[in-house]
């Protein structure tokens, strides 16, 4: 199976003349930004069939991000506090839509998730390659 320097097995191997809706991470990304926004803009209007229809699309679209970008340990821990931002984002819109606002506290649960997903990143993770990077490089010189 051919792959990108990236990591990232191309599509194109397994359907040769099918054409690639996105063919990079970054399109995946901007498309993403849009359902996210057409789902903010739903709920801000107080459309509420179609602001829980676009909450499909937008969780959809962010775990498939986060499914190509697990190659990288940096990058799968951001995009999973994205899906956590969006499943709280998603609770807290719904909450307000069907339940007088009574979700809010199972939305934090999922933005405490988020976060901690990414100090578990900075606190954790970076320090311990630094760590790793500079052994390296004393032991190379």
């Amino acid at each position: 199976m051919p792959e990108q320097a990236c990591g990232i097995v191309d599509v194109t191997t397994f359907a040769p003349n099918e054409p690639v809706m996105f063919p990079s991470l970054r399109a995946n990304e901007n498309f993403h930004i849009v359902l996210w926004l057409l789902k903010d803009i739903c709920w801000v209007m107080d459309l509420k069939l179609m602001g829980v229809i676009m909450v499909v699309p937008t969780l959809a679209m962010a775990l498939f991000i986060a499914w190509r970008s697990r190659h990288e340990v940096g990058e799968l821990l951001h995009c999973i506090a994205v899906v956590l931002w969006i499943m709280a984002n998603s609770t807290w819109m719904i909450g307000e839509f069907f339940s007088a606002d009574g979700t809010r506290p199972l939305a934090i649960v999922f933005f405490a998730a988020g976060i901690l997903t990414v100090f578990w990143y900075y606190l954790i993770i970076l320090p311990m390659r630094s760590r790793a990077a500079r052994n390296d490089r004393a032991t190379q010189g």
